[in-house]
């Protein structure tokens, strides 16, 4: 995503409780991870070392986080069977949870009942939601963000709705 580490940092400085992040793509086309999703389909090899250049930002957040009591939960809807990029986010998730994320997995087909927003979203404190918006490309468009507690509300319950159904990480091979 090209919105800047720094700027999400400062989200997440002022969160005490909790940083919930639903995902609902099968394929997200983030520039900076291009070359290391094609080594990985070519090669099977990714970075797995949180303390890597590439990584340690992002474990330096989450673990800064953690250590404050944050709840750090990512949520990941998917189609079955799973792209490859989903393949290659499920491979690189041992960094997340090592950094301190809790992350669960669904099937698509388990959601169809659920109410989900449009957009990927993150959730921080239940008072400012940030969703994430594609395009049809998975390339990056642009971040809005709500305060409306009709929409805070409504993104609690999506997320809930969907982490109550999702397997743990590691009880999902996909």
């Amino acid at each position: 995503m090209s919105q800047s580490v720094e700027s999400f940092a400062e989200l997440l400085d002022a969160t005490r409780e909790s940083a919930l992040h639903l995902e609902m793509r099968d394929f997200y086309g983030v520039e900076g991870e291009a070359a290391d999703f094609a080594a990985w389909k070519e090669y099977g090899v990714f970075d797995a070392d949180p303390e890597s250049e590439y990584w340690q930002p992002w474990a330096k957040l989450v673990r800064k986080a953690v250590a404050r009591g944050v709840a750090m939960r990512r949520a990941r809807v998917f189609s079955d069977p799973p792209s490859d990029y989903i393949r290659f986010e499920h491979a690189t998730t041992v960094v997340n949870v090592a950094a301190g994320e809790q992350v669960r997995w669904l099937p698509r087909r388990e959601a169809s009942d659920l109410q989900l927003p449009g957009n990927d979203f993150w959730l921080f404190d239940d008072r400012l939601v940030q969703f994430n918006v594609f395009a049809g490309d998975g390339r990056w468009v642009h971040t809005d963000f709500s305060r409306d507690a009709s929409v805070v509300k409504f993104c609690a319950s999506a997320f809930e709705s969907v982490w109550s159904r999702a397997k743990d990480h590691a009880d999902f091979i996909p």
